[in-house]
């Protein structure tokens, strides 16, 4: 009863009265003094109390757009669009006097990594709702944007006469609309708590997830997307001194607030990060005990992937607390704590974002005064003369190398082209594919990040993965201590100029190790070009030059096309340009040694029509990257198809069925005859992880599988005590650890992989048995399989010298069974080779 004449009380306010009245903090911003009315709420701009309803991304920017033109404390930053075209907003709330000056306030904060002593405001940026159905931030951001718009309490006009405040209420567009769409169908006048009711159940994929169902809070570091991209660019310009990191979690948990576990922060976060973090745990701790609202700290969430939101700001000299509240997923949700309110969330959002608010205020000087010596050192100065620093090398591929330049420089972090070959131990780092990236600049804590190497750890728990290095994923011949002058190196890369294709060319040659080949190789398919591969490795003479040609190489013979020459040469320079991929015009068929290039180890390469298994059972973060990859990369169209239609879907049109990780537990014997017939006819099933368990239940693969159940009884567990189990837990996880891989250069499913190991992320603890089947094991892992990251030796020991990839003949077709996903959050440039192998060659060898 008290709380509802609370809130009959409170709609005199001008605050939003569906949860005011389980909040406090709320009530001191506008209790005591006067408000500027010509402010509308957000209560009164959508007609109804805040959180009745879930929002849709386009009322949130409106709502924005409203604020910026009522009050002159705000003004928005636009960040880009989302995938699927959704403008990325944030509210930039300050005094007049800084809005006016807010030009002049940005030269000044691009001088922060400069270790100069800065003046002027301090900054905070509240982030909220990077996964999309963690609602309850986005929701609080609004009332915290409108209080900061109008407020005159006084430690509200001190904040925004010393502070400029970032608010970004939704950080994942797409994915806030799908679960906003989600949850209010479902909702009706009557609350269904009940949490098997629908409003509590997401369809696949949920609304956690972005356009290609990734996850954008594993994508800090990678920028494979561009709501990260966008973020990122935000993130340099004002370069905060504080961040806020909104989420939620399991509703059957509380409310979390930074500091994590002690023992998992990352080392390279400074110790100075942590104990500020600890005085402004504080705070959070007394916003919600006035609100009698239960909370944890210091467990299971830590500090390490620097990958995340809560951790990026930490690498960069801010300091960034997370924030999980418990999810409720709809409008109420019972759970082991009492039933769970939409509109409660929210109030503990906008509590926990006052008391951000307050925390960086008081703490003021010591949040300037650690950004400034973050920066500061002696070995953090801009790069000239000789340094020291890492030579990379992306061995015959510059879309590899520009891709991490590409990376590196939305990072800020400085890098130079060569201008000229350099011997450094046994590898030649050439001009065309070779960054030198100096470690004493001042990005140097993130870029040893990027490139950290580490197995051993404090603590075995990670939250993510244990290892990101970009050396490996980006399958780099990296020397770690090379010394160069970099004022005789290049700031761009030096472009080559296309080679003329002469009226007595007879073939064009394109070296597969490229990365963008085979994009470039899907447009001659879709132009009607005949294009050949190479099954074996060759020589040839031009301009009495020998050139090798390893496995792979494209053949695109200049006669008997559909073309005339001069169109085909013209194709063959636009795509080429476009792509930035090199080739070689040959005037001669005849190879110096190897096969002619009119031998029948040169094999057609067919147009390709892929499949992709979706919906329930199959992991949506697989199914987003491969079509990413696909989508993005390849230009190949692929069709998804929920696992509920395949029973009924005719399978005569397509090349490739793609199985990513799942359970598949919902597909029979009846279905497994069918893919059988797919493939007897000549088709290809691509299947990883997972989807090998139901291939193998189904009798259609045929090697041996070593599942969770088996490496289970690697780890003792004789004289365990209770405590003791978590950490046994941790051991047995795989947290993202990087293996390598011993290939077979001569199997058509490695062309294109430089050298004779492949770098791979493992997560999952899956592998093969060896057989003694001929010709059927693609790669192995190494005997000694760890590269980097945590992995416990049991596992080390059992997998050393077992297959990892696979490729099954099966009549006409074949199986490509991988124990791994090679293609890990899209930044596995060095691995995806595989996929492009499987749609392009494997269905003529195989």
């Amino acid at each position: 009863m008290m709380l509802r004449l609370c809130l009959l009380l409170l709609a005199l306010l001008p605050l939003s009265s569906s949860y005011a009245a389980n909040n406090q903090s709320v009530l001191a911003i506008s209790s005591s003094t006067a408000s500027l009315a010509d402010i509308e709420s957000p209560e009164a701009f959508l007609g109804y109390p805040l959180g009745t309803w879930h929002l849709r991304h386009d009322q949130i920017n409106y709502y924005l757009k409203q604020l910026a033109k009522q009050s002159s404390r705000v003004s928005l930053e636009d960040t880009g669009k989302s995938h699927e075209a959704r403008q990325q907003l944030t509210a930039v709330i300050t005094a007049p006097k800084h809005q006016a000056n807010l030009e002049q306030i940005l030269k000044q904060r691009q001088k922060v990594k400069s270790g100069e002593k800065m003046t002027g405001p301090l900054v905070i940026w509240l982030a909220y709702s990077i996964h999309g159905d963690e609602a309850s931030g986005a929701h609080a951001a609004l009332e915290v944007s409108y209080q900061l718009s109008h407020s005159q309490t006084p430690w509200v006009k001190q904040l925004l006469d010393e502070a400029i405040v970032l608010i970004t209420p939704t950080q994942n567009p797409d994915g806030f609309d799908r679960f906003s769409t989600w949850t209010n169908n479902y909702t009706g006048k009557v609350k269904v708590s009940d949490e098997n009711h629908n409003e509590h159940r997401q369809n696949w994929p949920s609304g956690r997830r972005n356009h290609y169902f990734a996850d954008l809070n594993r994508d800090w570091l990678f920028l494979r997307h561009p709501e990260s991209r966008g973020r990122i660019a935000l993130f340099h310009k004002w370069q905060p001194h504080y961040v806020g990191d909104f989420h939620e979690m399991g509703h059957n948990q509380s409310y979390f607030f930074q500091p994590g576990v002690p023992t998992r922060t990352h080392p390279f976060t400074p110790k100075e990060n942590q104990r500020i973090t600890e005085v402004l745990a504080g705070y959070h701790a007394d916003a919600l005990d006035k609100v009698k609202q239960p909370y944890f700290s210091k467990q299971m969430f830590d500090d390490f992937y620097y990958g995340k939101g809560s951790t990026y700001p930490d690498i960069n000299g801010a300091v960034c607390i997370l924030f999980e509240q418990a999810s409720v997923r709809g409008q109420e949700q019972e759970s082991e704590n009492g039933k769970q309110r939409f509109a409660d969330a929210i109030a503990n959002q906008v509590a926990t974002s006052y008391s951000s608010l307050k925390g960086a205020l008081a703490l003021k000087q010591a949040l300037i005064d650690y950004q400034s010596q973050f920066y500061k050192r002696k070995d953090k100065h801009l790069p000239s003369g000789r340094e020291v620093g890492f030579l990379v090398s992306a061995s015959s591929d510059p879309g590899r190398r520009d891709d991490l330049a590409s990376l590196l420089r939305q990072h800020q972090i400085r890098y130079f082209y060569l201008n000229d070959n350099i011997k450094q131990g046994k590898h030649r780092y050439e001009q065309r594919d070779s960054l030198f990236i100096p470690i004493n600049q001042p990005q140097k804590t993130l870029l040893l990040a990027l490139f950290d190497q580490r197995t051993e750890f404090e603590d075995a728990t990670f939250y993510d993965v244990s290892n990101w290095n970009l050396a490996h994923s980006y399958q780099l011949h990296i020397a770690r201590d090379v010394s160069l002058n970099v004022d005789d190196l290049l700031l761009e890369p030096t472009i080559n100029k296309p080679i003329a294709i002469a009226p007595s060319s007879v073939a064009i040659l394109i070296d597969w190790r490229q990365q963008n080949a085979a994009p470039m190789l899907q447009q001659l398919l879709e132009n009607d070009i005949k294009v050949k591969f190479a099954a074996k490795p060759f020589n040839l003479m031009n301009n009495q030059l020998e050139l090798n040609f390893a496995a792979g190489t494209l053949q695109v013979p200049l006669g008997k096309q559909k073309l005339s020459a001069n169109e085909l040469a013209n194709l063959i320079t636009l795509l080429a340009n476009t792509h930035g991929v090199d080739y070689q015009v040959t005037n001669s068929s005849r190879a110096s040694t190897g096969i002619d290039l009119g031998s029948p180890d040169f094999h057609p390469i067919n147009k390709v029509k892929p499949l992709v298994i979706t919906g329930y059972g199959t992991n949506s973060s697989e199914v987003g990257e491969l079509w990413y990859y696909m989508d993005q990369h390849l230009g190949v169209p692929l069709t998804q198809v929920d696992s509920s239609r395949l029973p009924r879907l005719s399978l005569e049109k397509y090349t490739h069925l793609f199985l990513s990780d799942g359970s598949y537990d919902n597909f029979d014997d009846k279905l497994a005859r069918k893919l059988g017939q797919f493939a007897n006819r000549g088709g290809v099933i691509v299947a990883q992880k997972g989807a090998l368990e139901w291939l193998s239940r189904g009798n259609l693969l045929r090697a041996d599988l070593r599942k969770a159940r088996f490496f289970e009884q690697l780890f003792p567990t004789e004289g365990l005590t209770f405590a003791e189990q978590d950490k046994l837990n941790a051991r047995k996880s795989i947290g993202g650890a990087v293996l390598a891989l011993d290939i077979d250069p001569s199997h058509p499913i490695n062309f294109g992989i430089d050298g004779e190991q492949l770098p791979i992320l493992k997560n999952k603890a899956l592998g093969l048995l060896k057989s003694s089947t001929p010709f059927i094991t693609a790669a192995t892992y190494a005997d000694e399989p760890l590269l980097d990251g945590y992995l416990a030796m049991e596992y080390q020991r059992s997998l050393g010298g077992t297959p990892a990839i696979m490729v099954e003949r099966h009549g006409k077709g074949a199986i490509v069974a991988l124990t791994d996903n090679l293609l890990f959050r899209n930044i596995w440039l060095g691995s995806q080779k595989v996929y492009a192998n499987s749609l392009y060659f494997i269905p003529e060898l195989h």
